[in-house]
């Protein structure tokens, strides 16, 4: 003796017959789904009970709504309320817009076959119900996914605030962790001017292509990207601008790709930005300290028209003497304990020949003869000194900075020392 629901559907007069019949045949047609389903979808049988048993109700719901709908196709509002809310929210999350367009194909699948000798109004409203139903689908995870794009929004503007303001506190690194942040390593903090179109998608894609992360935050005109490595650096840059590379090899055994430094990957970057000036912040160990690094950034965005061709983008410590006469207190103890006592614990012959040089508009000959030495021994004592500290004193723009460093130095002298960065 063959079931109700091996039966196929038989030629009703009218709708009345047409849906009495569905729903005798429709505990069955649910049982024959989720058979269907664990033989077929091997992500359902992978599943808990818990989410399998949840599946099984969202198909069951479709069931039962492809009937209330039949009796009545002017309501289309039911689909997503019905269909999709029978299951618990935590579900949108487990089960993806493709697994759960596979589960409607399976539900249709099953329907079609009991009602393949059906009349042809009916057989159309299965096809109609299944574009109904997989449209809402798509709107069901269109809006959480909005939603939860809304949500990651605001977490990473407060996590870029805290970072700006430095005020830390226990949270702050699941909220980065909430985001996704693949950075490990070093941190540089690059600020700019936003633009009328921000694309943020392009951004991450282009971050993504240099082995690279990036937080984004957008305060009015002020576009921030707090920029972290996919990977950390096993050697450190010598100086500015120069390309990092990765000593060990891969996972998999590859050579390591190089990696950027953190102008290159602002270089790379300065599209994204609007017109304007856009300063890279010095580079930090870890996300933990990029607060000094936006500091020294957001400082030097500040006072960035105050250099006339500055560079796009330039460092903040190529703005230090800008910074430190604005009042800058992390530029003041920069330019004396990177220059100032450098020099001053090396040796006082090299403090006195780079006072001498500057004080006499960089000429090698003025210097030589009020020192009492060779020109050659100038220029040696000036490669020394460039040794020391990184800067080069016969540059005009660095020369501004190690005459900044040398006058503020002279000023601490006697006032105790500055706070070490």
């Amino acid at each position: 003796m063959t079931s109700t629901a091996d039966r196929v559907a038989p030629a009703p007069r009218d709708k009345a017959q047409t849906l009495q019949w569905l729903r005798t045949i429709s505990g069955e047609l649910a049982t024959a789904t989720i058979k269907k389903l664990d033989a077929t979808l091997p992500w359902y049988g992978d599943m808990p009970p818990g989410r399998r048993s949840a599946v099984g109700l969202v198909a069951q719901a479709g069931i039962k709504s492809f009937m209330t709908w039949f009796e009545d196709p002017t309501t289309t509002t039911w689909i997503a309320a019905d269909v999709f809310g029978a299951a618990p929210r935590e579900l949108l999350r487990s089960v993806s817009l493709q697994q759960t367009l596979q589960l409607i194909r399976v539900v249709v699948e099953v329907v079609e076959e009991r009602v393949k000798n059906a009349e042809g109004p009916l057989r159309e409203a299965i096809l109609l119900y299944s574009r109904e139903i997989a449209f809402a689908a798509a709107d069901v995870y269109a809006r959480a996914a909005e939603a939860r794009g809304l949500w990651d929004a605001r977490l990473e503007a407060l996590v870029v605030d805290s970072i700006l303001s430095g005020e830390y506190d226990d949270e702050l690194p699941s909220r980065i962790a909430a985001l996704g942040w693949h950075g490990h390593g070093e941190v540089s903090v690059l600020v700019g001017t936003t633009p009328r179109q921000l694309d943020v998608d392009q951004l991450r894609r282009t971050a993504r292509h240099l082995a690279a992360d990036v937080l984004i935050g957008v305060q009015g005109s002020r576009l921030v990207l707090v920029i972290g490595r996919s990977h950390p650096a096993s050697t450190a840059a010598a100086g500015h601008g120069e390309t990092e590379a990765a000593d060990s090899p891969d996972a998999d055994g590859s050579p390591a790709t190089p990696l950027l430094s953190f102008m290159d990957i602002a270089n790379r970057l300065e599209p994204g930005f609007g017109p304007g000036h856009l300063v890279l912040g010095h580079e930090v160990a870890s996300l933990v300290d990029a607060s000094r690094s936006a500091k020294a950034a957001l400082a030097g965005f500040a006072v960035a028209r105050a250099w006339r061709n500055a560079p796009r983008p330039m460092f903040a410590d190529d703005l230090l003497p800008e910074r430190a006469l604005a009042g800058d207190p992390l530029a003041r103890s920069t330019l004396v304990n990177k220059i100032y006592r450098p020099l001053q614990d090396q040796s006082p012959e090299l403090m006195t020949t780079l006072w001498c040089y500057l004080d006499n508009g960089r000429s090698l000959e003025a210097t030589a003869r009020e020192l009492f030495v060779h020109p050659n021994t100038v220029r040696y004592r000036l490669k020394r000194v460039s040794g020391i500290i990184g800067w080069d004193a016969t540059g005009a723009r660095e020369a501004l900075i190690l005459q900044s460093a040398l006058i503020l130095g002279i000023m601490h002298e006697h006032d105790g020392s500055p706070s070490r960065r």
